[in-house]
């Protein structure tokens, strides 16, 4: 998995990794079992301090994305295929997408364009994990 940070962007690096393996795991880079760096390790490649690294697989583990213990470290725990989410999920992650659609609004977007484009990142995970084999 090869993570890509913008340093001058105005949302928090931590949010960047975090946002990064989430999608890794959509295109079927990294699937259910899959290992992730140690939090010194990413930080050391990435050239940013471990608490960062720390935050952000701490946020992943609270959304229930990954498991961490002290034996196998950071592992992937859902994938597309793990199954149905946990109750209340769709609730929170609607609220969240209200959200985003709402700033699209804001800016202009029409609906079309805006349904339009969620049809196309969703065709594009599909396409990934028909596509790749998952890294382990």
């Amino acid at each position: 998995m090869l993570l890509t940070l913008d340093l001058d962007s105005e949302v928090p690096i931590y949010q960047q990794i975090r946002d990064r393996v989430v999608e890794a795991i959509a295109d079927g880079e990294l699937a259910e079992g899959s290992a992730l760096p140690s939090t010194r390790q990413l930080a050391a490649d990435l050239a940013i301090n471990f608490h960062t690294v720390n935050k952000a697989y701490d946020l992943l583990r609270q959304e229930g994305i990954i498991r961490i213990n002290r034996k196998s470290g950071a592992v992937i725990r859902r994938d597309p295929g793990s199954g149905p989410p946990a109750p209340g999920y769709a609730d929170d992650w609607q609220e969240r997408l209200r959200t985003l659609l709402a700033e699209a609004t804001v800016h202009g977007v029409p609906g079309e364009e805006v349904l339009q484009r969620c049809g196309g990142v969703l065709t594009s995970f599909h396409d990934q994990r028909t596509t790749k084999e998952p890294s382990v």
